[in-house]
């Protein structure tokens, strides 16, 4: 491809990253178990358009500025834990509701006629928010692509372009398979509240866990 370098070395290192477990994936698997295939797809799509920001923020020196400015570099990381501890908090006051849950009603959350999202729940705008505080994100992209981009071709914003949409591709894939996959174990553990209950006391976790990480990382 024109201005790219070691294209096959990229799309391995790409598909590697976009295999790696983070906040973003887990949210959405986390909503297709519980509301379906369509939300599913509306928090990828909060994905998408999330990492399509950060890439062409990277692009335009974004990195740079984060870099330069350690307090710019702080609020955005701080903003972006808090978010990610809210959504954690969320998660495990829903666990005594589970408990709860009569079949019927656990059926009707993840059958693929649910309703995209609950009236306290926003698939998309939660997953674009979560893609978007988070700074580390915007200095993975310029670090990554600039090693792939031709320092001689005449137009760089087309291969950084070119190696963004890449890594959307994989990303589509792999978030498909997590939002199928998704509503297979919410069909299996439909009759099964303890189950239910327990897989979103763990996501809760995960995503306090992803919080910590992210409130200690640095430029």
């Amino acid at each position: 491809m024109p201005g790219i370098t070691d294209l096959s070395t990229f799309v391995v290192g790409a598909i590697l990253i976009v295999l790696l477990p983070g906040p973003n994936s887990i949210y959405v698997i986390s909503v297709a178990a519980r509301r379906g295939v369509r939300a599913g797809y509306a928090a990828a799509c909060g994905v998408f358009v999330g990492d399509a920001v950060l890439m062409t923020l990277s692009a335009v020196g974004a990195a740079g500025a984060l870099t330069s400015s350690p307090l710019l570099f702080s609020i955005v990381k701080y903003a972006g834990a808090a978010y990610l501890a809210w959504l954690a908090l969320g998660m495990l006051r829903s666990v005594p509701g589970l408990l709860r849950r009569t079949p019927e009603q656990t059926r009707q959350d993840v059958i693929d006629e649910a309703p995209m999202e609950a009236p306290q729940e926003r698939p998309f705008r939660k997953a674009l928010v979560v893609s978007l505080l988070n700074p580390k994100a915007i200095l993975f992209f310029i670090a990554f692509f600039v090693q792939f981009v031709d320092p001689d071709y005449a137009y760089p914003a087309l291969a950084f372009l070119e190696l963004g949409l890449i890594v959307q591709a994989a990303s589509f894939l792999y978030l498909s398979a997590l939002i199928f996959g998704g509503v297979r174990l919410a069909q299996v553990f439909r009759d099964r509240k303890a189950l239910a209950a327990g897989g979103t006391s763990i996501v809760g976790a995960a995503f306090i866990g992803f919080a910590v990480k992210l409130s200690l990382a640095s430029a």
